[in-house]
């Protein structure tokens, strides 16, 4: 038995959307980062700075991403955008990463 997609359309939507969710979440995780500035000082604010510039990123790059996903429905072919994945997971582990660090390592 096989399964179609009987909307293909609305795919593009749907990966807009998460992106946006995305970009909310980063939004939000910096909004939380601010918290720590006073404790552990100028150091927070890298987290706070990277969370902001993927979240800058994403936006920015929102409208080309979805212009090539609506012109793969049309042709009937998309292609994941690879890079915007994985620099999107870089950010979210330096985000961590940063994060440990902050909280193991810094003096409050």
């Amino acid at each position: 038995m096989t399964t179609t997609n009987r909307d293909a359309g609305l795919q593009p939507e749907r990966t807009s959307l998460a992106w946006g969710r995305t970009m909310t979440a980063l939004v939000g995780a910096s909004l939380l980062f601010l918290r720590w500035v006073p404790a552990h000082g100028w150091f927070a604010g890298t987290l706070v700075f990277t969370a902001l510039a993927a979240a800058l990123g994403i936006y920015l790059s929102q409208r080309v991403r979805y212009a090539r996903s609506v012109a793969g429905v049309i042709r009937g072919r998309l292609q994941a955008d690879v890079a915007a994945v994985l620099c999107t997971s870089g950010a979210v582990l330096a985000l961590g990463g940063l994060g440990i660090y902050t909280v193991l390592f810094l003096p409050l």
